[in-house]
């Protein structure tokens, strides 16, 4: 199942946020990612119309299974490739926003082996 960076991006924000708050609303989703309410506004149309949102008469934005599956996924990469990097020495803020470029491109395969090397070298296993 594959979809554009910018919706796994807006999808994993909305599971972060959701992990915060009781509710995830257009405006912190738009705070959280740095982007402008209408860009949110069409993201949200985008994935509600593909089935991977629900959207109630207040605005409150719920993952639905399928977007909850690519939410979890993401996030879990850029969990394990942060800790990784920051094992590595390198600070969090870069190594936060580094993970945020590698999360998107890398291959299940590759991902499982550096994730399965990560735990073995000791590295702290991360839960979505």
């Amino acid at each position: 199942m594959k979809i554009h960076e910018s919706a796994e991006d807006y999808l994993e924000a909305i599971l972060r946020l959701s992990e915060k708050n009781s509710e995830v609303r257009s405006v912190d989703i738009a705070a959280m990612l740095e982007v402008s309410k209408p860009s949110v506004s069409h993201a949200m149309k985008l994935l509600r119309e593909d089935g991977y949102i629900a959207m109630d008469r207040y605005g409150t934005v719920t993952l639905l299974e399928k977007g909850a599956v690519i939410a979890r996924r993401i996030y879990e990469r850029h969990l394990v490739l942060s800790s990784m990097l920051q094992s590595l020495g390198v600070s969090p803020e870069t190594a936060m926003a580094d993970a945020c470029k590698m999360e998107h491109d890398l291959s299940e395969e590759t991902f499982e082996m550096i994730k399965k090397h990560y735990y073995t070298m000791g590295g702290k296993e991360v839960t979505v």
